[in-house]
């Protein structure tokens, strides 16, 4: 390889380590969080600083988790072509850039938005890197149950950012990522089964079987939904002031029954066409849920 050409890969690489996709959707979370809290807007500066540091944590958390994966990575089809196990980027430089955006993201919220939402972020970080990757992972099946708490933490973040404290309200966001999780990363684990038998990780297809999978993706799923109408139930209780109204609840019925249809399409069809739809709408659920979230609350 030249090394021009060498020159011109490695920014895409060092951007690949941080799984913008996964970023962009977290971010996305983060964003709405703080709008909810906030019942409007929150004013410019705090919103691009938290963004930025959010941002910032959740790439670094994806690069390191990349380098603690790297061995496993290269046994498996779809993550062979990662920066790390295809050789483009050395794992010790992995892991330094990693390190380098979790500090960055500590000191960009810290001292921009607040020290409550830094100390989120960085923990979000440990529940990924430590909790999720180290811990659970490899070891249980249990492994996205309890690791999707992660995920959800740029929801925590965002309404300390807006507010400086944690309301019910923001552990409503929390739950609702975290039990989108199951089904989403069933689905994909589906998909790709055979690459998670043969790095034996013992994700729910590989641990349980698929037949099993299917019907705990419709149980999560039926529990995301109930979880996501609780602001409705809020409203009923007249304590509300803060959450969410009519738009979104209309928005959560409709999304949330697609979701659960496509569930029990699966269980009936068991096929991977089917998978397939039920991962891309599923990632297409939570950002439509959070965007009718960020409407409602703008109306």
């Amino acid at each position: 390889m030249s090394r021009a050409l060498s020159i011109n890969i490695q920014p895409r690489a060092y951007i690949e380590l941080t799984k913008p996709r996964i970023v962009a959707l977290l971010v996305f979370t983060c964003l709405t969080s703080m709008i909810v809290a906030a019942e409007t807007i929150p004013p410019v500066d705090s919103l691009l600083f938290t963004l930025l540091g959010g941002a910032l944590a959740a790439g670094g958390s994806c690069a390191i988790n990349q380098y603690l994966d790297r061995v496993m990575d290269a046994k498996m089809s779809r993550t062979a072509r990662r920066p790390i196990p295809s050789g483009r980027i050395s794992a010790r430089r992995a892991l330094g850039f990693g390190i380098a955006l979790l500090a960055l993201s500590a000191l960009t919220l810290g001292l921009f938005v607040n020290w409550l939402a830094a100390g989120l972020a960085l923990g979000g970080a440990f529940y990924y890197i430590v909790v999720y990757t180290v811990l659970l992972k490899r070891h249980t099946v249990a492994n996205i149950l309890i690791g999707g708490g992660a995920g959800a933490m740029p929801a925590l973040v965002g309404w300390a950012a807006a507010t400086g404290a944690l309301e019910l309200q923001a552990f409503i966001l929390f739950a609702i990522i975290f039990y989108w999780t199951p089904p989403h990363s069933w689905a994909l684990a589906i998909l790709v089964n055979k690459d998670y038998a043969a790095a034996d990780i013992p994700m729910m297809p590989v641990a349980r079987g698929e037949r099993v999978t299917r019907y705990q993706i419709l149980f999560y799923s039926l529990q995301l939904v109930l979880i996501s109408l609780t602001p409705g139930l809020l409203l009923l209780l007249g304590g509300a002031q803060t959450m969410l109204g009519g738009f979104y609840l209309l928005a959560a019925v409709i999304l949330g029954s697609l979701l659960v249809w496509l569930a029990l399409k699966l269980i009936r069809r068991a096929d991977e066409g089917t998978a397939r739809s039920l991962y891309k709408y599923s990632s297409l659920y939570l950002a439509m849920l959070f965007l009718a979230m960020i409407v409602d609350r703008l109306l």
